[in-house]
């Protein structure tokens, strides 16, 4: 199928800015926050004084008649994993990018940075199902098709069902991968997903915010619609009632997600649309390298 020029644009351009955040200060810092899957021999070498004993080859000694010791290579190798929200509330923005462009923007950010560093990339779309798979790979071209099809791609629900992915993902993965899931977390029941995820696999919850879900800006009468249900609701924002039943329904679902995140034990970031989105990303990694 022939993709509309203007998302073949927009995939260049986004790939033009984001590799030259991760040629300049992006890409050293996700190649020394995740730890390789394993170790892998390199060559056997004489022993000297502080070698761990452990390491000693004994078949070698024996037929050298000196002392070798196995040699190991940390094997740097990745598989990264992007798991994105597609639900409607991802839709929704009040600033110059929507929640899902922000989200987009990131995967990039995390794609070039896990292609300069030779890792297979991969990408789990979502809504309450499973709406799109695409199986790591190798790649500058992998990673341009995945902002392809995070641009284009329309999914069959609205609805948000976070554990459903994450438990689908689970029986795909084979081995130890770095993944990453982008929602606005307006979802509930999803903390043992994540818990048990996590068991196998480094996951992150980067969670993506709207500045006015934080704080209603006070313009009158307005039209809200309901993103994943559709409904649409003509509110006063100016009136001191309805600001405040909107302060206490955004504080609940706060509230509601700091608990299943705490209950799941993950590392999170936190992005706000209309701020600056690479250094909560960088900072997190940062916290990771003080970690190892």
């Amino acid at each position: 199928m022939a993709l509309p020029p203007e998302i073949l644009k927009k995939v260049k351009l986004l790939e033009i800015n984001t590799r030259k955040i991760v040629n300049s200060l992006f890409a050293g810092q996700y190649h020394s926050a995740f730890k390789g899957q394993g170790m892998t021999f390199a060559e056997f070498r004489e022993y000297v004084p502080g070698d761990d004993v452990r390491t000693i080859s004994w078949p070698v000694t024996a037929r050298t008649g000196k002392t070798f010791i196995k040699k190991f290579d940390e094997e740097r190798e990745l598989t990264l994993m992007l798991v994105v929200d597609a639900s409607g509330s991802l839709s929704f923005g009040s600033g110059d990018y929507f929640k899902g462009e922000i989200v987009t923007h990131l995967s990039a950010l995390l794609g070039f940075a896990a292609a300069k560093n030779n890792d297979h990339v991969g990408l789990l779309l979502f809504t309450d199902q499973v709406e799109h798979f695409v199986p790591p790979k190798k790649g500058r071209g992998h990673i341009q098709r995945i902002l392809r099809d995070l641009y284009y791609f329309k999914p069959k629900s609205r609805g948000t069902k976070i554990s459903v992915a994450l438990d689908h993902l689970r029986g795909i993965l084979k081995k130890r991968a770095t993944v990453f899931v982008f929602s606005d977390f307006q979802d509930k029941s999803y903390a043992q997903a994540l818990k048990t995820m996590s068991k196998k696999h480094d996951v992150t919850a980067v969670i993506v915010q709207d500045p006015t879900e934080l704080e209603l800006p006070k313009i009158g009468l307005v039209d809200l619609m309901d993103s994943e249900t559709g409904e649409v609701y003509t509110v006063d924002s100016s009136s001191p009632a309805f600001r405040r039943a909107f302060s206490e329904h955004m504080r609940a679902q706060r509230t509601l997600r700091e608990r299943e995140l705490r209950q799941a034990g993950t590392d999170r970031v936190e992005v706000v649309s209309g701020e600056n989105f690479v250094d909560p990303l960088i900072s997190y990694f940062r916290r990771k390298n003080s970690r190892r």
